[in-house]
Order: structure tokens, then C-alpha cells, then sequence
């Protein structure tokens, strides 16, 4: 301040010798204070940006948006390795904060989990999701701590899902029987898994949640099933540009994009009716064999529950969520691992050893089985790790002012967190881009929400609740596949050969279907 000062003094003796006129002294001193303010300013400025998150370059009008690619949690984890694990993004008008380390996703899910846990305002939500009355997109508060409630005690729980191994064990047992019709022959065919997988599964989620296959409804039926499955998950990370810029909303009613939208929700819509409509007939009829999760809500929904839904729509937005949560997603985790397994045939060997160790010639493999194998466990937690089911988790939405790694973070800010870069952090794990199950073995991280370093089924208040559901579909199949068979990718292709291209979408499963041939194993069938 001192050296400002006799700047300006010296400033003033050389202006009242050059200029006529002598400027007086109170000039001097509003120049003094316009420069104290200037500096002031600046610091200022130099402080606020510093504390906030860095962002790549952006352009008018659309922010971010041209930056993030068809398959966007790569294009994501390129933008973070420039900028960082904590990155601010500006798509169209909306700011969206990425995370890609495990400390920072630590403080978004424990440390200010409150604050993160509600869900953005997105086209997708109202059109699909029943304006936002599902569990999954649902405002954080008492309705949506009755639906987890509900979903948990009556389908999730560990109880109940012990209850279903009959279910598992019978569809795992036809597909077992069509793998042996494709392999008796002298020249076995090739197998589609990516649709057998998915077939399984969704028939396994439909009998224990609404009482029968849908896959089996004929042509019609099982076709739109089958298309409704694959259509949910790939159209949520489609951008609608209404979200993001709301005055050019227009632009999607004239590409066709809010028609699409429309259609597939009336088509889902349609679909949910039929499925309530036949539990109601059959509950009217006295004619109830099992009560399945259908059954249940209906049985609720007649006792007034406090809470719980009263109408239809209420009744589908939650079956919708068992939908979604359940198909597409569960069905990618077991692709993923059966294509690694292929691309890595000591990892395949180790495994069958190990399963075929424990199970020897029996049929039917066991819960206490599944629990004495630890390298199945480490093959799970490897594929999770490369391969999570939702590689960015379902976005939240900040409703205060929050700190994330020292930046400032402003209220309705959305948050992306990326758990598919997360798994492939080298700070994290050595080798992050090689299949190795054995970093797995006598290794204290787990996938249940606490370690954060392998988060797939997210972590905190609105972390999955179908996550043990999963892994118990994931287990028993991929521990009969390995048992029973013996495997190798058609035509004498290469292991190393095999396409590993992904699809874009809500759950990043194959861009391509994983065929593969099966030969029984002798006296394991």
C-alpha cells in the first residue's frame, strides 16, 4: 500500500508539471480508492474461481454437450484425466459436476449423502417414469422411504431372495437342457449368449416378481417384452436437449424425439396395465396359487397402507422400477464376465477348477457351494470393476451449497458420478486395463457400498436395493455355465480376437452378441 502510495504522489508531481492546469489532491485520492477497489476485485475474482471445480472450454449456447460422445462415461473419463477427478460441466444451461475418484465419490454418497439425494428434473423421469412417483426417481422423503421399504421387506430382502433359489434353479436347469440339444450334435452350434443370458434372466425376474415368463407369451408377447427390456435402458442416456436448454425444447418435438419418448412410454404403459389387469382377474377369481410382488402391492394397496400408492399408476411406477432395475442390468454383468472368461482361458481354467473342486459330478449346485468359492467371488468383483452394470450411476442433484475436495459446489447442481472410471484408476488398482480376479483374493474390498473403490450398485441412501438379488442370479449361473460346459469362441477365432466393443446406454452390455460354442463336460451333467 505504502509503494501504491508514493506512485501516485510521483504521479501527481509529474502530471502538475506537464499540464497546464494542476490537478488537485482529492483527485488523487478517488484515484487511490478506485485502485485499492480494482485490486480487491481481482483477488477476489482470482479466490471465487479457484474454488470452483475446473471445467474443459465451452461453447455458447450448448455448454459441454458436443464433448460428450456415444458412449458417454468414456468420453467423461478422457475430460477428467485433463481435469480432474472433480470436474464442472455446463450442458446447455445446466451445471453438472463429475466425479471419477474414489475419495470424491466418498464424500457425495457418506459424507453429504443427505444433500445428494435427490434425483434431477429430466423428460425421461415424467414421460417414463410416471412423473417421477417410481422409487428410482422419486424425491428423497417419506413416500420415497415407504416404496424402498416396501420393495426391500417384500422382494429384496435376504430372506426372500433365498426363497427364490427354486425359481433360479428352474430356469438355470432349461437352459442347461437347451445348451445340451445345441452341443449333442457331431458339430455343436454356435450359441447366441447375449440373448440366452438376457432370456434368463428377465424370465427369472418376471416369475418372482409377477408370477410368470413373459418371454413366452408367443411371437407378439415375448418379442415386445424382449424390445421393451432393451428400448428402457438404452433410451435414458439419450440427451434430450429440452433438459439441458429448455427454450430449444422445440427442437425434439421436430426431430421426432419427444414422439419416440411417447410412444415407448404408452408402449411400457400398455405393457404394466396388462400385467395388473391379469393379477386383479386372477385375485377376483380366487384362483391364486402363489402370490408373487404383484400380488403383494394389490394386497397393500387394498389396505390403504399409509404412504403406499392408491391408484394404478402408483401400483406400475413401482413395478416399472423392478423392470428396469432388473433386466437389462443383471443380464450385462453376466455377459461381460462369460466374454472375459472366454478372452482369458487360464481365468476360465481357474475357475472351473475350482467350482468343479467343490461340486464334483452332482447336478445341482448349492447356496453353501456358492459360499466355499472365493475365486467366483474375485471374478464377480473383477467384472464389476471393469464392467459395472450402470457404468454412471443414476444422477443426483445437490438441494444446498455443498464443499466436494475443497471446491464449491452450488445448490440444483446435478451430479454425475463415474464408477466405470473409478474401477480404472491406476492410483487405485495396478494394471487397472488387465482381467486379473486374483487382486480380489484376500482382499478386504467389497461391492456393498462401503469401499469406494467398487461401488457398483452405488452406495448410500439411494444405493440399489436389488443389489443382493443380483448376485444371486450372477453366482448360480455363472458357477453351472463354467461347471457343466466346456467353452471356446466359434470357429476356431482367437481369444484374443474377441470384439469388446460396448453399446451405449443406461447399462453398457455388448455392442455385439457373444457367441460361443459349449461342450458338455463328462460327469458333471
Amino acid at each position: 500500500m505504502l509503494h501504491l502510495l508514493q506512485m501516485l504522489e510521483m504521479l501527481q508531481l509529474r502530471l502538475n508539471q506537464t499540464l497546464s492546469i494542476p490537478l488537485e489532491p482529492f483527485f488523487f485520492k478517488y484515484l487511490l480508492l478506485a485502485a485499492i477497489f480494482l485490486i480487491l476485485l481481482y483477488r477476489w475474482s482470482l479466490y471465487t474461481n479457484s474454488s470452483i471445480p475446473p471445467s474443459p472450454p465451452k461453447l455458447p449456447i450448448i455448454g459441454n454437450l458436443h464433448q460428450l460422445g456415444s458412449l458417454v462415461h468414456r468420453s467423461l473419463q478422457t475430460l477428467s484425466q485433463r481435469h480432474g477427478p472433480v470436474m464442472l460441466l455446463h450442458l446447455g444451461s445446466r451445471p453438472v459436476l463429475v466425479i471419477s475418484s474414489a475419495d470424491a465419490a466418498s464424500q457425495i454418497f457418506k459424507t453429504h449423502d443427505l444433500i445428494f439425494a435427490n434425483r434431477p428434473k429430466l423428460i425421461y423421469f415424467e414421460k417414463v417414469m410416471y412423473n417421477y412417483t417410481d422409487m428410482a426417481a422419486a424425491p428423497y422423503g417419506e413416500h420415497w422411504r415407504k416404496l424402498r421399504s416396501i420393495c426391500v421387506l417384500n422382494l429384496l430382502s435376504n430372506k426372500r431372495i433365498r426363497s427364490f433359489s427354486a425359481v433360479r434353479q428352474e430356469e438355470i436347469k432349461l437352459m442347461i437342457s437347451n445348451i445340451l440339444q445345441s452341443s449333442s450334435n457331431s458339430s455343436p452350434s454356435v450359441l447366441n449368449l447375449s440373448e440366452m443370458f438376457m432370456k434368463l434372466n428377465n424370465d427369472i425376474l418376471c416369475k418372482i416378481a409377477m408370477g410368470r415368463k413373459y418371454s413366452d407369451c408367443g411371437e407378439v408377447g415375448g418379442k415386445m417384452f424382449v424390445e421393451l427390456s432393451v428400448e428402457l435402458i438404452e433410451f435414458f442416456l439419450r440427451v434430450n436437449i429440452g433438459d439441458y436448454i429448455p427454450w430449444l425444447a422445440w427442437v425434439t418435438r421436430i426431430s421426432g424425439f419427444d414422439a419416440q419418448l411417447d410412444k415407448l412410454a404408452k408402449r411400457v404403459d400398455d405393457f404394466l396395465d396388462m400385467v395388473v389387469q391379469e393379477h386383479m382377474d386372477k385375485s377376483n377369481s380366487g384362483n391364486e396359487d402363489q402370490k408373487d410382488f404383484v400380488d403383494f402391492l394389490l394386497a397393500v394397496q387394498k389396505e390403504n397402507a399409509p404412504g403406499f400408492p392408491t391408484d394404478r399408476v402408483g401400483i406400475k411406477a413401482i413395478i416399472l422400477d423392478m423392470f428396469i432395475g432388473g433386466t437389462g442390468t443383471t443380464f450385462a454383468a453376466i455377459e461381460w464376465a462369460m466374454s472375459e472368461l472366454l478372452r482369458n482361458p487360464r481365468v476360465m481354467k481357474k475357475l472351473q477348477n475350482e467350482v468343479r473342486g467343490i461340486v464334483g459330478n452332482r447336478a445341482d449346485i448349492t447356496e453353501d457351494d456358492l459360499a466355499e468359492m472365493h475365486y467366483l467371488k474375485a471374478v464377480i468383483k473383477e467384472t464389476f470393476r471393469l464392467y459395472p452394470p450402470l457404468p454412471l450411476l443414476f444422477p443426483r442433484m445437490s438441494n444446498q451449497d455443498v464443499k466436494i475436495n475443497g471446491y464449491n459446489i452450488k445448490a440444483n447442481t446435478q451430479v454425475m458420478v463415474n464408477i466405470w472410471a473409478i474401477g480404472r484408476d491406476p492410483k487405485l488398482y495396478t494394471n487397472p486395463e488387465i482381467y486379473e480376479p486374483e487382486r480380489f483374493l484376500n482382499s478386504a474390498i467389497d461391492y456393498k457400498g462401503n469401499d469406494f473403490e467398487l461401488i457398483p450398485f452405488g452406495s448410500g441412501r439411494r444405493s440399489c436395493p436389488g443389489m443382493q438379488f443380483a448376485i444371486a442370479v450372477e453366482e448360480i449361473v455363472l458357477a453351472n455355465i463354467v461347471h457343466k460346459f466346456d467353452w471356446a469362441l466359434p470357429n476356431g477365432a482367437r481369444a484374443e480376437d474377441l470384439d469388446m466393443t460396448e453399446s451405449a446406454g443406461l447399462s453398457a452390455h455388448r455392442k455385439y452378441p457373444l457367441k460361443a460354442v459349449a461342450t458338455p463336460h463328462f460327469g458333471c451333467i
